[in-house]
C-alpha cells in the first residue's frame, strides 16, 4: 500500500496579508459601553459558531441580535490561539467555513478564488485540489479575511459586544444573559461556547498549581526556553514542537499512547455527511458514546511528520512514546523536571501542555437541573437543539456532539447546527411563520 504524504511546504501560507474591503462596507459603528438591555436573541459567543448563527438570523430577517463576546470581536478569541501556535493552515478543507448555505452569500472557495491575485503559487494549487474534490488544506490568512467579509455582509461586528458572560437565566418570557455590569433579557439564547483547554491533573503538582516554567498550548512560550517539554499528541502539540524545532531548539515530546497519528483530519469525513449523521440517528447512547470514543482522536496532519521525524533521527527531537506523567516539579537550575511512570525524568526550561479540549456544556452559566448531562453532555432536543429543560436555549458547536456525531466540533459542524437552531429561532420569534421555520429546518439539515 502506497501512502500519499504531502510535503511540509502547505505549511507556510503568509500570514497578516492586507486583504481588499468588503464592497459598500462603511467603518465599524462604536459600541456604547454595554449591550442594549433587550434583543430578540442573545447570542453567547462570537467565535465561528456565533458567527454562523448570526448570519444564518439575518437572512431570516432576524437582526436585532445581540453577541456577547469575551473577545468583543467576532472570531477574535478562534485568531489569538490560532496565533499564539503561529499555525498558518487549517485542517479543515475549503468546504467547512461558517457561511450560510442555501442563499446567494460567497463561500469561503469562492472568496479564496476572488482573490486569486493574494494568493501564494501554493495556495492556488490548493485550490485547484479543492475544485477537483480532493484534499486540500486552508490557509489561516484567507478563513480570516473570509470571516470579516462575511461578519461585515451580515452586520455581525456591529452586533457584538466585549463581555464576561456570568449567567443565563430562562424565564417565563424569555432568557436573562447577565455578567459584570449588564444584563440582557431575550426572547431566545443561542449559547456557542466552544471548548476550554483540558487542564492537567491536580496530583502532577506538589503544591496547589502548577510551578513555575509550565503553561497551556494557548499560551506564549518564552523566547529564551532553549529546551521545550511538550505533552499531548494533538496537533497543537505539533505545532508546539514545529515552533521549537524551526527555531534551532530542542525538545522533548511525552505520548500516553505508544505511537503518534499522522493523519489527514481528526474525524472520519464520513460524520460530515448527511449518511455519516444519520449514524447517530435513533441508536442507543451506547453506540453513540462508543462512536464518538472510536472517531475523535488526537491525530498530527501529515505534512508535520518530515520534520518531526528528521528532528528525532537527528537528536534534536526525543519521543517518550507510551509514557504516562505522574509529576511535574521544579527541577534544578530554573528548570522543570517531569517524571514519567517507568521513573524516567525529563528536564525542559519550559513545558507545554496540549492536553486537549473539554466541551462546555452550559453548566457553569445554566440554572442546575437545566444542562441535565449525562457523561458531561447537555440533554437537547434532537431536531431543534433546545435545551429540554429550557427550550427558548439552544446549543450549536461542540455541546451538540451526542446529537449531530464527533463533526459536531468542526466548523462544518457548526453550519449543521445552525440550520437546525436558526429555522427553530425563527419559528420561536414568529409563531405565524412557524410552518415556514420549519420547513427550512428540514430543507437544509
Amino acid at each position: 500500500m502506497i501512502t500519499f504524504v504531502p510535503g511540509p511546504h502547505l505549511l507556510d501560507s503568509p500570514r497578516g496579508r492586507a486583504w481588499p474591503p468588503v464592497p459598500g462596507a462603511g467603518p465599524r459603528s462604536p459600541h456604547l459601553q454595554s449591550p442594549p438591555a433587550t434583543a430578540d436573541v442573545a447570542v453567547v459567543g462570537a467565535g465561528p459558531a456565533g458567527l454562523a448563527v448570526a448570519s444564518a438570523l439575518w437572512h431570516l430577517g432576524i437582526h436585532d441580535v445581540v453577541l456577547l463576546d469575551r473577545g468583543g470581536r467576532p472570531c477574535g478569541r478562534f485568531f489569538d490561539r490560532v496565533d499564539t501556535l503561529r499555525q498558518r493552515v487549517l485542517r479543515s478543507p475549503y468546504e467547512h467555513h461558517p457561511g450560510v448555505e442555501g442563499y446567494r452569500d460567497c463561500e469561503l472557495l469562492d472568496f479564496a478564488r476572488l482573490h486569486w491575485s493574494q494568493l501564494t503559487p501554493v495556495e492556488r494549487r490548493e485550490i485547484r485540489m479543492a475544485q477537483s474534490g480532493h484534499r486540500s488544506v486552508v490557509p489561516v490568512d484567507v478563513f480570516e479575511a473570509y470571516c470579516r467579509h462575511v461578519a461585515t455582509l451580515h452586520h455581525v461586528d456591529e452586533r457584538t459586544w466585549q463581555a464576561d458572560v456570568r449567567t443565563v437565566t430562562p424565564t417565563a418570557d424569555g432568557v436573562t444573559v447577565r455578567g459584570d455590569g449588564f444584563a440582557v433579557t431575550a426572547a431566545t439564547t443561542v449559547l456557542c461556547l466552544g471548548e476550554e483547554r483540558r487542564t492537567a491533573p491536580a496530583h502532577w503538582w506538589e503544591g496547589d498549581s502548577a510551578p513555575r516554567g509550565v503553561g497551556y498550548w494557548d499560551e506564549p512560550v518564552p523566547e529564551d526556553a532553549d529546551q521545550l517539554v511538550v505533552i499531548g499528541a494533538g496537533l497543537s502539540a505539533a505545532h508546539l514542537l514545529a515552533n521549537a524545532l524551526n527555531a534551532g531548539k530542542r525538545a522533548h515530546w511525552i505520548l500516553r499512547a505508544t505511537e503518534e497519528r499522522y493523519q489527514c483530519a481528526d474525524v472520519n469525513a464520513s460524520f460530515f455527511r448527511a449518511e455519516g449523521r444519520a449514524r447517530f440517528d435513533g441508536t442507543s447512547w451506547e453506540d453513540r458514546t462508543a462512536l464518538m470514543g472510536g472517531h475523535r482522536r488526537a491525530s498530527v496532519m501529515f505534512e508535520f511528520r518530515p520534520l518531526l521525524q528528521r528532528a528525532e533521527d537527528e537528536g534534536r527531537l526525543t519521543v517518550h512514546r507510551g509514557r504516562a506523567v505522574t509529576a511535574v516539579t521544579p527541577g534544578r537550575a530554573g528548570r522543570t523536571a517531569v517524571r514519567l511512570e517507568d521513573g524516567t525524568v525529563v528536564h525542559g526550561d519550559h513545558v507545554a501542555l496540549a492536553l486537549g479540549t473539554t466541551v462546555s456544556n452550559g453548566d457553569r452559566l445554566l440554572p442546575d437541573g437545566v444542562v441535565a448531562p449525562r457523561d458531561g453532555w447537555p440533554d437537547l432536543d434532537e431536531q431543534t437543539l433546545a435545551y429540554r429543560n429550557a427550550p427558548q436555549v439552544f446549543a450549536v458547536g461542540a455541546a451538540t456532539c451526542m446529537v449531530l456525531g464527533p463533526a459536531a466540533r468542526n466548523i462544518d459542524g457548526h453550519r449543521v447546527a445552525t440550520a437546525r437552531v436558526a429555522g427553530a429561532v425563527a419559528a420561536r420569534l414568529h409563531p405565524a411563520d412557524r410552518q415556514l421555520g420549519e420547513e427550512k429546518v428540514t430543507a437544509r439539515v
